[in-house]
């Protein structure tokens, strides 16, 4: 269990369900012994699993013990606090959030903002100056982690520049040098980029780890006076750079900072539409340049895995467009580079498989030719091929199969049927017979056998028609009774019949037995040999005990006579 790394699986919880690779568009994630573990070197802390797992098996590493451990130690901590706060705090002050933010132990609160700022800024610079072709966003940790990992071929389209937090950390260390930096956000991957940038960035919080930290501590930020001194995010309030956490909110702010350049800008969410996006890139003609700001989340960052969707997306865009103030807007005045590359993330091996090695591996899940290839989807991967091929990769499973463990099941259930020496039969709440085995219709007689020859498992026949006691089935059936035995005449036969159920109220099963057979004979006086044994012995024993209250009562009462007529002296 990588409890060290920003997302991870606690595996008692996980349940075979494998909606995390369902959902998943990179299938990041590999099963190992019916686990769904995370496969790191694959992942872009993206959050999606942590936020459709049914039972919450994948975890976010909480690193606010971290924190709290900085603080116990008297280190002076600031805050570089996401703009999308304010959707995930509506209608509070800056002041409010700020005291709530000291109350807890950190020195001063800044806003990521101004690092966006200075990122717009300067990449506004590159694009103006570079050549026709694509440009990608650094913004995004998620997204830079998807393109060199997935798709290396686009990774030099990567505007060289750190990401606004990075920037932004930067700037507050330079400032404070003796001062720990602390992200608090919506997103998951900031915390991968505080373990690449250890020294620029100490920790990172979600909007989720704040909420509870504030509600362990009892602190609700707004019972916090909504005037205070001294409480205002240093060294002032940023601009423009506070639209980054919404579709486009980028590329308002570069706009702002172009004198002349023939560029076209587009903004995509959601790691769907940008593969699609990325897909067919390669055959861009560069007649223009194209800048794209993409986002992992779909409808920016406001809606990023650590925060908080009580609400719309568009009122939590529109809360905060309403934020922008330019009249306030400070401008940091950096004189450091914030350029960087990208060679630190590896891409992913990619595997190319023979078409026999893929047929082998189908076959190990019952896939003998393309009309079994049923693609589901069961078990989270798109088709049987793409499945077949994490097999070969030894990310996937056999089990994980529907289809084929079904498959299994059926055939153990059909081989144990046809072993059982009893007659058996399933049926529904119709009286159809869902399953029954040869012995079943050999005991019903040489007609019934010969249907059976036609219609293996008597499947769907009418239980009315084949047999004279239905109506015990229907019985069980209405009453739900787990166990209902009757021997019953049939023909020239006495037959045993246990009826019992196997889904109340909807299916019944039953196990039919001719007494006339010899070793059914044997086994059935030697069982009802010991039912009135074992009932004999019950019964003396309750009257044991009864005769022992009696003897017991008797005697008080007599003690009580006597001492009642016994002479005073």
């Amino acid at each position: 269990m990588d409890v060290l790394k920003p997302v991870y699986t606690e595996q008692n919880d996980c349940q075979d369900c494998y909606k995390c690779i369902r959902e998943c568009t990179l299938k990041a994630i590999k099963v190992v012994n019916n686990s769904a573990q995370i496969l790191h070197n694959d992942c872009i802390y993206c959050g999606t699993c942590t936020q459709i797992c049914p039972v919450n098996a994948k975890k976010v590493r909480d690193d606010v013990k971290r924190v709290k451990k900085m603080i116990l130690r008297g280190e002076r901590i600031v805050v570089s606090v996401a703009p999308s706060f304010v959707t995930e705090f509506p209608n509070l002050k800056d002041e409010q959030f700020i005291a709530a933010l000291k109350e807890l132990g950190f020195a001063e609160v800044s806003e990521t903002a101004l690092g966006a700022q200075e990122v717009s800024k300067q990449v506004s610079s590159y694009v103006d100056q570079g050549e026709n072709g694509v440009y990608i966003s650094s913004a995004c940790p998620s997204i830079v982690e998807m393109i060199c990992k997935h798709y290396p071929a686009f990774k030099d389209n990567i505007t060289p520049f750190l990401s606004p937090l990075l920037t932004h950390a930067k700037y507050l260390k330079q400032k404070f040098p003796d001062s720990k930096v602390v992200f608090i956000g919506p997103c998951i991957a900031k915390k991968a980029e505080s373990d690449e940038f250890p020294n620029l960035l100490d920790a990172s919080l979600t909007f989720t780890d704040l909420k509870n930290w504030l509600e362990e501590e009892n602190l609700d930020p707004y019972l916090f006076p909504e005037i205070q001194e001294n409480n205002s995010f240093i060294p002032g309030k940023a601009g423009r750079g506070i639209l980054y956490p919404i579709d486009g909110g980028m590329i308002m702010g570069m706009k702002e900072n172009v004198t002349a350049t023939d560029a076209v800008y587009m903004t995509f969410s959601g790691i769907g539409n940008i593969k699609n996006v990325l897909s067919d890139l390669n055959k861009y003609r560069k007649t223009n340049k194209l800048f794209l700001e993409l986002l992992a989340c779909e409808g920016g960052c406001v809606n990023g895995p650590g925060a908080e969707k009580e609400y719309s997306t568009a009122i939590k865009r529109l809360e905060v467009i309403n934020k922008l103030d330019s009249e306030e807007a400070v401008v940091l005045n950096t004189d450091f580079s914030i350029q960087r590359d990208f060679d630190s993330i590896s891409p992913i091996p990619k595997y190319e498989h023979s078409e026999n090695s893929i047929k082998e591996a189908l076959t190990m899940i019952g896939k003998y030719s393309e009309k079994d290839e049923i693609n589901c989807g069961g078990c989270g991967y798109n088709s049987c091929r793409e499945f077949a091929e994490a097999y070969l990769e030894d990310r996937s499973e056999p089990n994980m199969c529907v289809s084929y463990m079904r498959k299994i099941a059926q055939d153990k259930s059909s081989a144990l049927l046809r072993k059982i020496p009893s007659g058996v039969v399933i049926v529904n709440d119709e009286l159809k017979i869902i399953e029954a085995n040869q012995s079943f219709a050999g005991i019903l007689g040489e007609e019934i056998e010969e249907v059976y020859q036609t219609i293996p498992g008597l499947v769907d026949a009418d239980l009315k028609k084949i047999i004279p006691f239905h109506k015990l089935f229907a019985s069980a059936l209405s009453t739900g009774v787990d166990n209902l035995e009757r021997d019953i005449k049939h023909g020239n036969k006495m037959l045993h019949v246990s009826v019992f159920s196997i889904h109340k109220n909807k299916i019944v099963g039953a196990i039919v037995r001719d007494m006339s057979q010899p070793y059914i004979q044997r086994e059935e006086v030697v069982n009802r040999a010991k039912t009135v044994n074992r009932k004999n012995l019950e019964t003396v024993q309750k009257i044991a005990y009864l005769l022992g209250e009696n003897a017991s009562e008797t005697e008080e009462m007599l003690n009580s006579i006597v001492e009642f007529y016994k002479p005073v002296e």
